[in-house]
Formats: C-alpha cells, structure tokens, sequence
C-alpha cells in the first residue's frame, strides 16, 4: 500500500534524449560494466513519467540530480530543468554537474550557482581495483586538483553529491572535516559491494563522524542486483544506525532504480523497514530531512 505521507524524493532523473546527449543511455548497451545493460531505461523520462511512477505517493517535492549529459551539456541541462521548474514547479532542486578537477570548474560552478533551483553539484567518482566495478580509470578523490575544486563549493553555496564506493571514505574524511561548510550527501548508502561489507561500514562511519554529511537512502541495485527487502533492510537500518534519522533521507532514484522494480515496490519496501520508528522520525526520513538539507523552503 503506497504512504500517505508527504515524500520528498531526494534523488530523482529526467532525461529528453532528443534534446541533450546521454551516453551512458546510448548504443551498444552490454552487461559488463559497473551498471549493467541500461537499455530498458534509455528512452525519454519527463516529469509526467516520473509523476505516473509515484502515483498513489504524496510527493511534495523532487531533487533533480545530473542524469550523466554529455560534460558539455552540464549547464545545458540545468538550464532545461530550470525551464521546467519555472513552468511545474518541479524539480524543487537542481544538483548539476561539474567536474571538480577540471581547470576551468570555477567558471562552471558560477553559472550553476546563478541558476535559481540549483543547490549542489555531483561528480561520480566510484574508482574500484575490479575493472568490473569502477566507474573511472583512477580515484581521481586523491587528486590535488579534485580536491581544490571541492574547495571552491562553499564560496558558490553549493554542496555536493558524492557518489563513491565507501572504500573510498576514509580517504575523503580529511578533506571533507577541513570544508564544514560544504554540506556533503552520500548517494545510495556508499554502494556496498558484496563481500565488502567490514570496507562498507568503516568507510561510512569515517563519513559519520562529520556533522556535515548526510545520506540518502537508495540505489541498493547498482551494487547489488539481487535486491531483496532483506538487503534494503540491513543497508538501510545500518546507513541510520550510523547517521541517525536527522541525516537520512530516502530516494526513488527513478527512472534507475526502475531496472530492479516498480516504484512502490521500492518505496512500499522502505516503509516497512522503518515502520517501526516514530512518526517524526518516518516523516524526517521522507520529507523533512531533504527539505532541509537541500533549502527547499517547502512547507510539508
């Protein structure tokens, strides 16, 4: 049964492939790569799609995160979005995307930050050992240049979507303690890879530890395709655990996460893991923690 309670959905897509470029959604499509096959998702999803996915849901707002456009699109992409915010008043929040070790992100973060809706930025930077997994050639989060880019957000105002493996946290803890003024959100519970759940847990208690991280909950299929509700139970029970229900907030991450099933499927299963908590802390953890975290200003 759907929840009728206000949701805002911290991490959603929209994409018009005749409009921008999407390679990741382009020809071939095969199921080696850390995604697998996205090919039953790689066709045009607007805000009437997504609205049709939640039916049945009280969505109050959405947080629009970049889709993977082309890099040259990325304010081309906001700009579209910004559009449609104007006319829907959906999406609540644009989190746009940069690259934090381009010499020229300076440049790119200002133009995002003039943008209304536009509250943070997202660099996928999940590096693995497997080439199976890794998102990128090298962990470009220990380079000088990434982490001067990551310096720059707190003068725009902007904070940032990390998407990493959690092996990867403790490397970034030092450089996330020194910017307490950057607000840093976690997508999709740190990805936790099978048979790598002692690095899971270490990587997300190092992040834990500093008051300006926040987590959503979501994403469980990208790193673990059995999704089951007893693996959406022990990450999302473990994720709170760890941060506490004042810096979680659970996502759709739709159209993506349609590759492992319905949205209700999905949402429906969220709401049973946390029934049991009080009804301010269900509510912070599908409403009130994002509108907060990302200066929605809704009343909810």
């Amino acid at each position: 049964m759907s929840e009728q309670r206000p949701f805002v959905d911290a991490h959603v897509h929209l994409w018009d492939l005749a409009h921008l470029r999407y390679p990741w959604l382009t020809p071939p499509f095969a199921d080696d790569g850390p995604n697998g096959s996205v090919e039953p998702i790689a066709r045009t999803y607007l805000l009437d799609d997504y609205l049709a996915d939640a039916a049945g849901w009280d969505v109050r707002g959405i947080v629009h995160v970049d889709a993977g456009a082309d890099a040259a699109d990325a304010l081309a992409e906001t700009d579209w979005l910004q559009r449609i915010a104007d006319g829907r008043g959906m999406p609540n929040a644009i989190v746009a995307f940069a690259a934090l070790d381009d010499p020229d992100v300076d440049a790119l973060l200002a133009a995002h930050a003039a943008r209304a809706n536009v509250r943070g930025i997202r660099h996928i930077v999940n590096w693995h050992a497997d080439a199976r997994r890794t998102y990128t050639p090298r962990d470009v989060t220990r380079d000088d240049a990434w982490a001067a880019g990551f310096a720059l957000l707190g003068s725009y105002g902007l904070s940032f979507d990390l998407q990493a493996y959690a092996g990867q946290f403790p490397g970034l803890a030092p450089l996330i303690a020194r910017h307490p003024e950057i607000s840093v959100i976690i997508n999709h519970m740190g990805m936790m890879i099978p048979g790598e759940e002692a690095d899971w847990r270490g990587g997300m208690a190092a992040l834990a530890a500093l008051p300006n991280v926040s987590v959503k909950l979501s994403g469980i299929g990208f790193s673990d395709r059995r999704w089951t509700a007893g693996l959406a139970r022990d990450q999302i029970r473990g994720a709170i655990d760890l941060f506490g229900t004042d810096r979680a907030m659970f996502a759709s991450d739709f159209p993506t996460d349609k590759l492992f099933g319905s949205f209700a499927r999905h949402l429906d299963t969220y709401a049973d893991i946390v029934a049991d908590l009080t009804a301010g802390e269900r509510h912070a953890l599908f409403a009130g923690n994002a509108n907060r975290i990302y200066r929605l200003g809704l009343t909810l």
